[in-house]
C-alpha cells in the first residue's frame, strides 16, 4: 500500500469478532488463561494490550520498522531507549535535543554510570570525533529542536555503525508521512506521538520502531518490565489521529512555508530557521532523505524584550509548550522548552532569549500573518 492508504488501513482491519470498522479500546486489566501458561496472545494488560498492538503494528507499518512499542510519553520512550544501556557505555547525543531528553541523560542516565558526549549531528565528522571504544548509541533528531538543524542520517547511521553503536532519530517533528529513519540506516525511531502523530493536543503517548525482530525483543522486555505503557483509550485516540495524519501534515507544510517566508521579509526578524528555505544550511541533505519539510520553525527577532512581547500579544497562537496540534503554538525555547539547559549551554548552542519557536497550525494562512504582524 502507499504511504496514505496505509495510514488509514493499516495496524488492523474489521473487528473479526464484529466486524467493526475501528478496533475496539479493550478495557481489561488481565485475561483468561486455557490453563496455567496457556492463552489466547494476552495475560496481562502492562505486557500487551489488543488495542495497544493494534496501534503499535501501525506505527511499525508507517515507519517500515518490524516492530513497534508504545509508551505513557515521549519521555518513557526515549528512558526505555536509553535502558538498553549497561553502566560504562557511553552515548552520544545532538547538542541541539528538546530539553527533555537533555535532562534524562543530564540528571538519571549519567546517575547510573551512563556517559554522555554532545556533538554538533549535523557535521557527521564531529560525531565520529565523539565516539569512543565503548559508545554504544547514538541520539539525533533532523531537523533538531528548536533550531532546526539537519542531520545526514544517512552518513550517521555510517559512522555509528562503524563504531558498533545503534543509531537512535527522534523523528518526532517529522513524522514517518515525511521522513523514514529506518530506511535511511537508523537502528530505533522514537516519537513523542503527543505531538504530530495524535495531532489534536489531547494524547500524551511515546512510540519506538525498530528494524530489527531481537532488538524489538528486548524492547518489549523492558516495555513490561519498567512499565511505561500506553493505556487502551490513549492508544484508541491515537489511531484515530494517525488517520489524518498525512492532510495534516500537507496543510501544516503549506502555512510553515508561507509564514517562514513573510518572516525573512519583516525588519525586525534577524534570522528564520525552516528547512524548506533554500538558504537553510540543511536544505539540500533534508531533500534527498525527506519528502516534505514539516509544520516546526523558529526565529530571531532583533531583542528579547519583542520576542517576549510577541508570544504574549498573540490572539491566534496560543503561549504553549508541545507543538503538532491543529491549532498553532508559539513559545520562547530559552524559558519554556529548554529551559533545563543550563543558560552558557544555551548561549553556546544559539537559543538565545530572541528565539521564538513556532508550531505552525492548519488555520488559514493569511490570519497567522496578521497575527504575527499585530502581537510584534
Amino acid at each position: 500500500m502507499r504511504l496514505k492508504t496505509l495510514i488509514v488501513h493499516g495496524g488492523h482491519g474489521p473487528d473479526p469478532a464484529t466486524g467493526a470498522v475501528n478496533v475496539p479500546i479493550y478495557l481489561s486489566s488481565t485475561y483468561a488463561q486455557e490453563r496455567p501458561g496457556v492463552h489466547r496472545g494476552y495475560e496481562y494488560s502492562r505486557t500487551g494490550n489488543p488495542t495497544r498492538t493494534a496501534l503499535e503494528n501501525l506505527a511499525a507499518e508507517l515507519e517500515g520498522g518490524v516492530r513497534g512499542l508504545a509508551f505513557a510519553s515521549g519521555m518513557a520512550a526515549m528512558a526505555t531507549v536509553l535502558s538498553l544501556l549497561d553502566a560504562g557505555d557511553h552515548v552520544v547525543v545532538g547538542d541541539d535535543v528538546y530539553g527533555g531528553t537533555y535532562r534524562v541523560v543530564e540528571r538519571v542516565f549519567k546517575r547510573l554510570g551512563i556517559e554522555a558526549t554532545y556533538a554538533d549531528t549535523a557535521d557527521p565528522e564531529d560525531v565520529a570525533r565523539s565516539l569512543r571504544p565503548e559508545t554504544r548509541m547514538v541520539i539525533v533528531e533532523s531537523p533538531t529542536n528548536p533550531l532546526l538543524k539537519v542531520a545526514d542520517l544517512r552518513a550517521l547511521a555510517d559512522v555509528a555503525h562503524r563504531s558498533g553503536a545503534w543509531l537512535v532519530v527522534d523523528n518526532t517533528f517529522m513524522t514517518p508521512y515525511w521522513q523514514q529513519p529506518l530506511t535511511l540506516g537508523a537502528d530505533i525511531v522514537v516519537h513523542s506521538a503527543t505531538k504530530y502523530l495524535s495531532g489534536h493536543s489531547d494524547v500524551v503517548a511515546g512510540l519506538v520502531v525498530v528494524k530489527d525482530a531481537e532488538l524489538g525483543e528486548r524492547l518489549h522486555y523492558l516495555q513490561n518490565a519498567v512499565g511505561g505503557v500506553l493505556g487502551p483509550h490513549d492508544s484508541w485516540l491515537l489511531i484515530r489521529g494517525i488517520r489524518t495524519l498525512g492532510l495534516r501534515m500537507e496543510a501544516h507544510e503549506r502555512n510553515a512555508m508561507a509564514l517562514a517566508q513573510w518572516l525573512k521579509e519583516q525588519p525586525w526578524v534577524r534570522r528564520v530557521y525552516y528547512p524548506g528555505l533554500p538558504d537553510h544550511p540543511g536544505h539540500a541533505v533534508h531533500r534527498r532523505q525527506a519528502r516534505g519539510f514539516g509544520g516546526m520553525l523558529s526565529f530571531e527577532t532583533d531583542t528579547p524584550e519583542r520576542a517576549e512581547r510577541l508570544v504574549s500579544r498573540t490572539r491566534l497562537f496560543t503561549l504553549a509548550e508541545s507543538l503538532g496540534g491543529v491549532e498553532s503554538l508559539i513559545s520562547l525555547p530559552a524559558k519554556m522548552t529548554h529551559a533545563s539547559i543550563p543558560p552558557e549551554r544555551r548561549a553556546q548552542l544559539g537559543i538565545t532569549d530572541s528565539l521564538v519557536r513556532v508550531s505552525v497550525g492548519i488555520e488559514d494562512v493569511e490570519d497567522l500573518i496578521e497575527d504575527l504582524a499585530q502581537a510584534c
